[in-house]
């Protein structure tokens, strides 16, 4: 390995562990960044013609580590859209069902008890 691909793999490490960081805090906005270096060095790693199996099965496995927590974020934004969702609903008004199936809305939002009289 060359001194200038070992600095790619020493860039796209640090990366990862970045990346990871980012993750974990759920610092979501530093991601897209990340990404985009991201991309870059791996190009410039594939670019290289790098053929060093222990240093890319060590990458690998952290891009693999961090796969998973952007997926276990990704669940956790997913899960608080639906629950806004459910909420946004109850604002709304409660659906009931009666006996025959009919849906019924009752409504649940204040309305002003003031009264205009001329």
């Amino acid at each position: 390995m060359t001194r200038q691909t070992a600095k790619l793999f020493e860039a796209l490490d640090e990366l990862l562990d970045r990346e990871r960081q980012a993750l974990v805090a759920g610092e979501l906005n530093v991601l897209a960044d990340l990404m985009v270096r991201k991309e870059t060095l791996m190009r410039d790693i594939g670019a290289a013609g790098v053929g060093e199996q222990a240093g890319l099965n060590r990458l690998r496995d952290k891009v693999n580590r961090n796969h998973a927590l952007l997926n276990g974020a990704l669940e956790g934004i997913r899960a608080v859209a639906g629950r806004m969702a459910d909420l946004r609903q109850v604002r709304r008004g409660l659906e009931t069902y009666d006996s025959s199936g009919r849906k019924t809305l009752f409504d649940t939002q204040a309305r002003p008890r003031v009264e205009k009289r001329a």
